[in-house]
């Protein structure tokens, strides 16, 4: 009989987690603890780090010198004891930026990949409980589910005569959480005590920045973006948010839908939402959140086209609801592939294979734009090779015959930016 693996294993573990929260929903969970240091759920959490990479941590460990060292199986054994006796303490998390759209910059947080490990173990154990609660209508971090999802939320809304929407932006999520009022909200489902403490040790961890000097702070709010349970967490807060909507409608107080993607939200209303929007900065304001008071806005779908998730929507005439790549997201789409095509010292096989790495993923995710769009971007790729070969070749005009496409396509396996477009 074969035997099953680690995988299996915490696949059953979380079945049947999830088939308990669903069948009793009143039901709190007092004894979880001892789930996250079992053998097979810290060395599934460890295969699920190593699939997702990543930088190394403050003490510059990498996935490579674990794995050079003799395996992780001595890590993992020195976790699980660590976390049976109530050792276990996380270490420091590095502070690095990322830019954003907006022009800004995102934090994040890198831990150690042993604080890594913790982290995911105490997500393969906590999630399935609250995924038998959360929301039809969110959509972020979850399994099974997707942007492409929460936009055909958004479409389904707007067809059924939802034209108005609450376009909202909230300040800094992750960073401005409030610990105590998190912590309490994880308690109304898990009562474990060891399990909150450990929950309540991630949230503590020191923080440092480069950028500060290197000093170490405690922070007093939020759930830094990097670690693998921060998203959970901040479903299991936001979750509020939505289950008070929800209940909102039900009682006739509010009308509309309100589609999230974790901290990413819209409300969806068949009148303008002034009362919908009088709640929302209520309940933003006793969560200990801020609504951005420029970027969150009401607008008419029919009058402008409004940006979600890289995204912007607009109903046309006759109803048609139109998808399109946000402008700001098609400013960096295009300064990526003017960054790949500016490497003269490639061949030409070695820019397509760099290029295709590129258009696959994107394209995959902005599949839902409209065709003319995504054909102008094919036409941008071409001419952006044929400059790339004026360049490498040192003629005076670019190659314009390879901006014709078809030996690129046909020959040399260019991808296309172009998707068929799947039914509405």
């Amino acid at each position: 009989m074969r035997k099953a693996s680690h995988a299996e294993k915490v696949q059953n573990l979380r079945t049947a987690l999830y088939e308990r929260a669903k069948r009793e929903p009143a039901l709190r969970f007092y004894s979880l603890y001892d789930k996250v240091y079992r053998r097979d759920v810290l060395a599934h959490a460890f295969a699920l780090c190593r699939a997702n990479k990543g930088a190394a941590g403050p003490d510059g460990i990498t996935f490579e010198d674990i794995e050079q060292g003799g395996g992780p199986e001595a890590m993992l054994a020195q976790l699980a004891e660590e976390l049976k006796t109530k050792r276990y303490t996380p270490g420091a998390v590095r502070r690095v930026y990322i830019p954003k759209a907006n022009g800004g910059e995102r934090p994040l947080g890198i831990p150690d990949i042993r604080d890594r490990v913790v982290a995911m173990a105490l997500k393969l154990v906590l999630e399935p409980i609250y995924e038998a609660e959360f929301d039809c209508d969110s959509y972020g971090f979850r399994p099974g589910r997707d942007a492409h999802q929460a936009l055909m939320a958004i479409r389904e809304g707007i067809a059924d005569g939802m034209l108005w929407l609450i376009d909202a932006d909230v300040s800094k999520c992750f960073d401005t959480i409030p610990h105590d009022k998190l912590l309490k909200t994880v308690a109304s489902r898990v009562v474990d005590g060891s399990m909150l403490a450990l929950i309540r040790k991630f949230l503590k961890a020191p923080v440092y920045d480069e950028r500060d000097g290197g000093r170490r702070m405690r922070p007093r709010a939020g759930t830094p973006q990097g670690g693998p349970a921060s998203p959970l967490l901040a479903n299991i807060y936001l979750h509020l948010l939505d289950r008070n909507f929800r209940k909102g409608v039900e009682r006739g107080d509010l009308q509309g839908r309100l589609v999230r993607y974790c901290d990413d939200f819209m409300v969806v209303c068949p009148r303008r939402p002034e009362r919908e929007m009088t709640w929302l900065t209520s309940l933003m304001k006793r969560l200990g959140l801020t609504l951005h008071p420029e970027k969150t806005r009401v607008v008419h779908i029919s009058d402008e086209w409004v940006n979600f998730l890289g995204y912007k929507v607009h109903r046309r005439r006759h109803g048609y609801i139109a998808f399109d790549i946000a402008d700001k997201a098609m400013d960096r789409i295009r300064d990526r592939l003017r960054v790949i095509t500016r490497q003269t010292y490639l061949s030409l096989e070695e820019l397509i294979a760099e290029l295709n790495e590129y258009i696959r993923g994107a394209s995959g995710y902005y599949r839902k734009a409209v065709p003319r769009t995504l054909w102008k971007l094919n036409r941008f790729t071409l001419a952006r090779i044929a400059r790339w070969a004026r360049q490498k070749r040192a003629h005076r005009r670019p190659e314009w015959s390879l901006a014709r496409g078809e030996p690129l396509y046909r020959e040399h396996g260019l991808a296309s930016w172009w998707y068929p477009k799947e039914p509405a």
